[in-house]
């Protein structure tokens, strides 16, 4: 098949025309005939509506034995006010034998029109006027026989009427319907294509688009030129290219980052593996190569940990088991932990915590985020710096704070230091701490956020209280 066979425009074109075809075609076979055949029962309703009213006239004259013209005269005056050609017909009847039926007289005598003595017949049988519809001489004709009299039939008079009338009306609007069929199809195959074609052009735009994102091309949004599905669809598509393009930036960024982050300590450790293989370096020096390559190497294990966490989350695999969790108990223990950290940063670790703060969240998670929150404050503040962490409840939510007497963030690092790999001391972390925390609050229907001033700096971790807490709030 050709291109312009398999085109959009094309396919949609043809679609259009086959269904204005068809309903076209349904008219002319079915709704055409349907109006013939309502049009030819309205007159034969109206002829057997009037066909009995002459009847006692002519059974009147037949009973006065009128001599034959005074019997077409009266015949014709009949059907001049029925409109309609009758025919008189006398029964011979027969033994044993079905009745012989003769013509009598005729009101259009220059057609001798030989009326159905079928019809007459199931009227003389029946007793009752007969009729129908009958095809004579390449014309219908609508038919009605009555018996005179009814009880004991001596005559039948059948009257008919030409239908031609009404097949020329319906010619006329068969032909009608063939012109406008003709002339709408062409305008529907014209207006069509034209219509398909534009709206092949707007797939084929996307098409074009969505082949370049593929390849990883990322253009600007496309126009969105109407508000129907395609409107909608490109709209969409935009959405999709503008997040596809921030996710391929941030994989980028990470990848840059993180091999960064990797090389630094790395080379840190060569560089002190090598002073190490020097005999002549003294005792004292080797401990303190020693003791910085542990360091290194404990921020290589962070590091590790941090981007196994990261790739968890955005691969939507980290798993979060929320219960009921006492919030002053969990940060008492994590507190213990960070005993050594905080005799080695000469510091006070205050904890401000009420009996019991119940919240909804996965206990090893929140540990994790009171790790990274205490971790950041002993990592940037100077020796000495007072460390609090309180936790209550606060309109329906467990909250916990950490803060310190530190220097404090300036409004420009604030507003990133939740990025990844963001962070104002490359040689202090990752800066992938705060983004995990991140990243668990937000997976736990908590927030975390940061209120800093001059002299004062606040982490405040906010997650859903559990429902007797809520209740006693």
């Amino acid at each position: 098949m050709s291109r312009f066979g398999r085109s959009l425009g094309t396919k949609l074109a043809l679609l259009f025309t086959g269904i204005t075809a068809v309903a076209f075609a349904a008219v002319f076979f079915i709704v055409v005939p349907q109006l013939q055949n309502t049009l030819e029962k309205e007159r034969l309703t109206e002829l057997q509506r009037v066909a009995p009213a002459f009847a006692p006239q002519i059974e009147g004259g037949m009973n006065k034995e009128i001599k034959p013209p005074k019997i077409d005269e009266l015949i014709r005056s009949v059907a001049d006010n029925a409109d309609a050609e009758v025919t008189i017909f006398g029964i011979q009847r027969q033994a044993n034998r079905p009745p012989l039926f003769y013509t009598i007289s005729n009101s259009n005598v220059s057609k001798q029109v030989d009326a159905s003595k079928e019809l007459a017949g199931l009227a003389f049988k029946r007793h009752r006027q007969a009729s129908g519809v009958v095809d004579m001489f390449g014309s219908r004709y609508a038919q009605v026989a009555i018996p005179l009299p009814t009880h004991r039939p001596n005559w039948i008079v059948v009257y008919a009427h030409n239908l031609s009338d009404v097949h020329g009306t319906v010619g006329v609007i068969r032909n009608r319907i063939l012109l406008a069929g003709g002339v709408a199809l062409i305008i529907t195959l014209i207006g069509g294509y034209l219509v398909a074609r534009r709206l092949a052009r707007r797939v084929k735009r996307l098409e074009v688009a969505v082949t370049g994102v593929a390849e990883g091309n990322f253009h600007e949004p496309l126009p969105v030129t109407s508000e129907d599905e395609l409107g909608q669809l490109t709209r969409s598509f935009n959405e999709m290219q503008a997040q596809l393009a921030r996710l391929d930036t941030a994989r980028s960024q990470f990848i840059a980052n993180a091999s960064h982050e990797l090389r630094t300590p790395i080379f840190s450790i060569g560089g002190f593996v090598e002073l190490l293989r020097d005999e002549d370096i003294d005792e004292e020096t080797r401990k303190e190569f020693i003791w910085l390559m542990g360091e290194q190497i404990e921020r290589l294990q962070k590091l590790a940990v941090s981007l196994l966490d990261l790739s968890r989350i955005d691969a939507g695999s980290l798993e979060l088991n929320p219960e009921e969790v006492d919030l002053s108990e969990l940060v008492r223990e994590v507190a213990g932990e960070f005993t050594p950290a905080v005799g080695r940063h000469e510091t006070e670790l205050d904890l401000v915590l009420p009996e019991e703060v119940e919240a909804i969240c996965d206990r090893e998670r929140v540990a994790q985020i009171v790790r990274i929150l205490l971790d950041n404050a002993l990592r940037h503040t100077p020796r000495g710096t007072r460390v609090e962490v309180a936790a209550g409840r606060e309109n329906g939510t467990a909250q916990l704070t950490v803060s310190d007497r530190g220097p404090g963030v300036s409004a420009v690092i604030s507003d990133r230091v939740f990025e990844r790999f963001y962070t104002g001391d490359a040689v202090r972390g990752s800066g992938l701490g705060l983004a995990i925390a991140r990243e668990l609050a937000d997976r736990m229907s908590g927030t975390i956020e940061l209120d800093s001033k001059p002299g004062e700096t606040a982490f405040t971790l906010a997650l859903p209280a559990a429902d007797h807490e809520n209740g006693s709030a």
